[in-house]
């Protein structure tokens, strides 16, 4: 009989003279919680600097996540106030075209502006030479969505009595373009955060399997269960995540008040929703990741 089957055979035997009932499951639960003081009281100071440094790490990402939130409500809001320009040929029906306009599909909004009003404000806002106006009658055209600004365009030059259209084409194309470097960034800082959490909470959780692992050995041979060997270090690692994202949540605090002056002065709407968004990612992550380090570190330092 070799060695790994009378093991087996002796935590089969332990297990089975475990009472199953309430008060063994509270004490299991109790002695897990007490495991879990346990290895983070040995870390000692060490203790201070993995927190902290988590904090760093999460707050770093907390920041570029709030800000991209901002960008991108940013982009809508100035979107969603950019206009088409659809200009009337000098016999088209103003009415019927209008309506055509109106039916066509993403169109939110349609103004009619007068040639004669055109020259009029024209005229108070430059010098103009006294001449005939030459100006068209125009519409400005609100979509529901600038993503749909070159279908709508299409239709609009097919429709009977619109001559010519056009839009801030270089603006939307600048705004696309920021919103896609933040949102890349955003997606970057997601991955290192996960790679230096996780590596920060692997070297810790090892050194902490170090220090007791013939305490973990004594364990194994009593027939004590993986998972209760297991389970404070993971636990361990999940709640240096949350202490680092709990320190995190201050300086993300700060952030969140500069963005809100600077919406305020541009007079964009904040969204309620963006702060609480990224405090819940930053504590996700933070107990996720720290986690995932402690089990990776278990799987590679202690056969259990």
């Amino acid at each position: 009989m070799t060695k790994k089957y009378k093991n087996q055979n002796l935590k089969q035997k332990v297990k089975s003279r475990i009472p199953k009932d309430w008060l063994s499951e509270f004490r299991i639960t109790y002695r897990i919680i007490m495991e879990t003081i346990k290895g983070i009281a040995q870390t000692g100071l060490v203790n201070i600097a993995i927190i902290t440094t988590i904090a760093a790490i999460l707050t770093i990402f907390g920041s570029v996540f709030r800000v991209t939130l901002a960008v991108n409500s940013f982009v809508k809001s100035m979107g969603s106030a950019l206009e088409v320009s659809a200009y009337l040929s000098q016999d088209a029906d103003v009415n019927s075209t209008i309506e055509k306009v109106r039916s066509l599909e993403h169109v939110q909004k349609v103004s009619f502006i007068s040639k004669t009003d055109s020259w009029i404000q024209l005229k108070k806002e430059i010098d103009v030479p006294d001449i005939s106006n030459p100006l068209p009658d125009t519409l400005h055209v609100k979509l529901d969505d600038t993503k749909y600004i070159s279908s709508v365009m299409a239709d609009l030059k097919k429709i009977e009595g619109v001559n010519d259209t056009s839009y801030a084409k270089d603006l939307v194309q600048k705004f696309e373009m920021i919103n896609t470097i933040i949102n890349t960034a955003t997606l970057v800082f997601v991955v290192i955060v996960c790679i230096l959490t996780i590596a920060i909470i692997n070297n810790t959780i090892e050194l902490v399997i170090q220090s007791r692992k013939e305490e973990i050995e004594i364990m194994r041979l009593m027939g004590v269960s993986n998972w209760y060997i297991k389970t404070p270090l993971v636990l361990q690692g999940a709640i240096y995540g949350f202490l680092g994202a709990l320190v995190a949540i201050v300086p993300i605090d700060v952030v969140q008040g500069y963005i809100i002056k600077i919406n305020q002065f541009f007079m964009i709407p904040i969204d309620p929703l963006a702060q609480f968004t990224v405090l819940f990612s930053i504590l996700t992550l933070g107990v996720a990741f720290g986690s995932i380090g402690s089990f990776l570190s278990i799987k590679k330092h202690l056969q259990v």
